[in-house]
């Protein structure tokens, strides 16, 4: 199999664990579920396992840590820099 296609799937899965424990949680704390955000996690996974296959020459360990790792951190970031709106009301 190709590394490069090997790291993607990795990563993929790797994404779709960390997607999978995040939807359980959802499921057992009864939020919402928005699929899109789902999808774009996984697709983000995919893409860091391969860059970090390609970086560290094709570890399949690496790739699937990744995955599930580094969406996780991206999150992390994401999160951190939003910003909230405050309203200020007059008395």
């Amino acid at each position: 199999m190709d590394p490069t296609l090997l790291a993607g799937l990795l990563g993929g899965l790797g994404g779709l664990t960390r997607g999978f424990v995040g939807l359980l949680k959802a499921l057992s704390i009864r939020r919402r579920i928005i699929w899109g955000y789902y999808t774009i996690t996984v697709v983000v996974a995919v893409v860091i396992g391969i860059f970090i296959g390609i970086i560290f020459d094709f570890d399949p360990r690496l790739s699937l840590l990744a995955g599930y790792a580094g969406t996780d951190i991206l999150e992390g970031i994401y999160k951190s820099f939003k910003v909230d709106k405050t309203y200020v009301v007059k008395k």
